[in-house]
Order: structure tokens, then sequence, then C-alpha cells
């Protein structure tokens, strides 16, 4: 299966990539790491002949510093161009992967280490150059989380760029979630959760335990891959940058990433801030939870962006059904969709003080992920006339009976409602979690200290309390947290 952004339609071809002038004091990730660039992983020498990567640093003017950074864990390879044509068969058609923004993606077998690896080549006409392909060589090599994709090694080679990593055999989450093709399961409910903590792990670990820390700039379902029993990790790194430091609240950066996932304090400004990824996780999250698209095309103008669909139906718990994806069939739990919701709204606040650091996201997606649902014992929400239906081949929305025209149809049998299924009311419902005695995160309600989670939900999701310095509080009997600020 594919690896990297390997459907036909790559996600960097089909969103629109933002490019603005470039400002001053721009520090990407090898500003500030400290890198050993020989091929055999020794010291530097006085070698007259430096290798293709210390060229490429030198010429982009990209400094070392000393003992600001070290390797953590293990350093990456090199090839040689030549052991990457024969891991490929020479870039054979049927080791083809996908094609994304930096080139090719094929999938190899390297006999030396006994592995399959996806190896991308770099494409010198793509979006991506030989700029993005430096500064994700030194970032993986400092890299070692199991929620990070490892580096296994590079190949530059005179005019060649080559990245090797492991290979991850369930493709892209983006291949999990939207245009399905027929006979493919969708991911049920507590899958959706388990890569969603996943993914907010693999940023926690950039923000706040990389030494220097760094800022994503990139985090999309397409870059989230997916392994052995949908183990998910962060990857594609090309476009990270060394968060700030000190007293500096942000970087000043020329503006890329993909439309639909950048923030707009940073499109707007260039303000690159660790609230940017977050900005980002929570339209992950909103994807993961509603099966749709960040930017659609297809559909009518009021829905083509996900975040301006979802702000209005935030705020009304009566329609937070209708945000839940279809292919579910009503097979999760009322108060974790509230609660992942509650998340993901948090995180896609305009602005950015107002978004959660990321240690809170982890605390609360750990929590969901480990509430597990079960359909066979716990109750399945009907698909009532306020329900988004079932989801058709083409991904678009046809008309049911008793839903709204977002209902659909598709191969996987999915149509009309189903007698046995109960109404999603959670004033109906008992709470899956506290079966167990186990308490979950809730969004209180404005101008409440405390409050019955029936309170707080009635005025919907976009209503947390404010906290005295400003910031959105987000409370929980299950975990005990300061609340989602800087």
């Amino acid at each position: 299966m594919g690896c990297f952004r390997c459907t036909g339609k790559s996600s960097k071809k089909s969103n629109k990539h933002i490019n603005r002038s470039e400002k001053t004091n721009n520090h990407t990730v090898a500003d500030k790491v400290k890198f050993d660039l020989n091929a055999k992983g020794k010291k530097e020498d006085s070698s007259p002949k430096p290798d293709q990567l210390s060229l490429d640093v030198k010429n982009l003017n990209l400094k070392d510093v000393s003992n600001e950074g070290k390797l953590n864990g293990y350093k990456a390879r090199t090839f040689t161009f030549d052991e990457l044509v024969v891991a490929t068969g020479n870039f054979r058609a049927n080791c083809f992967l996908g094609e994304g923004g930096f080139g090719k993606v094929y999938k190899g077998l390297i006999e030396k280490i006994n592995k399959d690896v996806a190896i991308k080549q770099l494409d010198p006409y793509g979006h991506q150059g030989v700029r993005e392909f430096v500064v994700e060589v030194l970032t993986l090599s400092l890299a070692d989380h199991p929620n990070l994709v490892k580096l296994i090694g590079f190949c530059a080679e005179g005019e060649q760029r080559l990245l090797v990593y492991e290979y991850m055999p369930l493709g892209s989450l983006e291949k999990h979630l939207q245009d399905l093709p027929p006979g493919r399961k969708p991911l049920d409910w507590n899958t959706r959760m388990k890569i969603a903590a996943g993914a907010a792990r693999g940023l926690e670990y950039l923000h706040d335990k990389m030494k220097p820390p760094v800022i994503y700039r990139d985090l999309k379902c397409s870059n989230i891959l997916l392994g052995e029993g949908f183990h998910p990790k962060l990857s594609d790194f090309g476009l990270a940058k060394v968060g700030p430091s000190g007293d500096k609240t942000h970087v000043s950066t020329r503006v890329m990433g993909t439309y639909g996932y950048c923030a707009p304090d940073y499109a707007m400004t260039g303000q690159l801030t660790f609230k940017s990824d977050i900005y980002s996780f929570g339209v992950v999250l909103l994807e993961i939870i509603t099966g749709r698209k960040a930017i659609d095309n297809s559909k009518s103008a009021k829905e083509q962006n996900l975040v301006a669909w979802a702000r209005p139906l935030f705020k009304d718990r009566k329609r937070f059904c209708e945000m839940v994806d279809p292919l579910l069939e009503g097979k999760y739990p009322v108060r974790g969709l509230y609660q992942a919701l509650a998340i993901a709204a948090m995180c896609v606040q305009e602005q950015p003080n107002m978004r959660p650091v990321v240690a809170d996201v982890v605390t609360a997606l750990n929590y969901l992920a480990t509430q597990k649902y079960d359909p066979q014992i716990h109750s399945v929400q009907r698909k009532g006339a306020s329900s988004p239906g079932v989801r058709s081949n083409g991904h678009g929305r046809s008309p049911g009976n008793g839903s709204d025209p977002r209902a659909r149809s598709d191969a996987h049998g999915r149509s009309g409602n189903s007698d046995s299924e109960t109404e999603c009311d959670p004033q109906v419902h008992s709470v899956q979690s506290s079966r167990n005695g186990a308490s979950s995160p809730r969004v209180r309600s404005n101008g409440h200290s405390s409050g019955s989670e029936s309170e707080s939900s009635r005025k919907g999701l976009s209503s947390s309390r404010p906290r005295s310095d400003g910031h959105r509080h987000f409370a929980s009997n299950g975990y005990d947290s300061d609340g989602f600020g800087d």
C-alpha cells in the first residue's frame, strides 16, 4: 500500500500551497543543529572534499551551531544512488507508491539492512527543493519518538537527493478517511481516537521535548502515516522551523503550508508560533471525526471549508451529531463525541492565545483513547432527521429519507435509518465511560465555575469558561490540568 501521499490525487497537488516573500531572520532547523555530515559518522576534519550534504548546508547558509543540538539515539545512514536504484529495481513502476510536493515515492528493499523502505526522490521541478531536503535530514536525525517516522538514511550525490524512511504499510491517514475505494473498511471510533492521540503525542515531542523545539508547520492527514495496528507517525518535515526561544513569541517567516490547515493568524502576519501547529491539529481532528476534507471544492460554498462549516455547529448541541462521519453508522459514544469536538473547537480558535498547548491536548486525547466503545454493549446512535446520513462512493452527499441533503449511500451498504438504533441524545443515553467508574474531560460553560455536563453542553462547545488570564479553561473530572493556554 502507499506510504507517502500515495493516492493519485496528491494532497500537495490538490491543495494550494501558500507562499509569500521571505522575511529577515528566517532560521531553519539547520540553523540550530550541530550535525555530523560525514558518511562514516566520524568527526569533521580538514578533508578537502566535503560530502554533498555539507555543501548543501553551506550553499543555503544553514549555519552549524556548536553544542546547540546533539543527535539523539541514531544517525541517518548515507546511501549511494546506485544502492537505491537496486533497492527499487531502477525505480520501476510496480514499486511506485505515490507523488507529492517533494517528488515521487517508491517502495524498496535494501538488502544490506534487510528492510523494506520508502524512498522519496526529489523532483527538481517540484514544490520543494534542496532546502527542504536538508531540513528534513537534520530534523529527523535529531528526533527519536515512536510517533515520528524514522529516517533510515539519505542520498546526496551529484544532483540526486533522496530520503529513505521506514516503510509504513497502511499508508496515510487521508487514504483511510476520504475517498475510500469499495471494500475498504472505514475506521471505527476507537481507531480514530487512537490515531488522534498518537499524532498529538508526536506533536508534543516536537514542541516540548526536542532540543531545540520545532514547529512542524505541515500537519495534515496526508502526513500522518499508519503502521501495523494503525499506529500513527508524523512525517514530512521539510517545512519544519525551530521555534521561538527566550523572550521571543514568534518566528517571522514566509507563509508556507497547505490551504485549509494553515492558521489564519500565521497566514495574515507571517508570525509562526507553536499555536500555528495547534490550529492545524484541530483541523486534522475535525477530519477524523467528520470524515470530511479540510477543503472540498465539490461541496456547496458554505461547506467547502471544514472549519467554517463546523463553527456554527459547535454552538448548537442539538446539531453535534450532524458532524459525525456517516460511515461510523452511529457506532460512537455520545459523550466521547462531545469531548472530541470540544478539543477540536478549542484548537481552531481564531485567536492563537485561546488555543490549548499541546500537552493538554495529549492529556485529553489519551483519556478518550482509553475509553473503548463497543457497539455490542453500548448504545448505537440512530441517524435521525438532523443526521448527515451515509456517504456515497463519490463522497458527495445525496438526500435520504428523513435526513438532510448531506445524506448519502455507498458500496458499504450504509443507507436509511435502523429501527434498532436509538436517538442521538445524551440526555437519554447513559455515559459509557461512567459504567467503568471513569470520569471524563468536559468543557465548562461560560460564567460557571462548575456544573453538570448537560449544563455546559446546552450552550454548545464554543462557550468554554475563560480563565482569569483570558485563556479558555479545559475542565476535567478525570485529570488535573491548569487549562489550555500559554
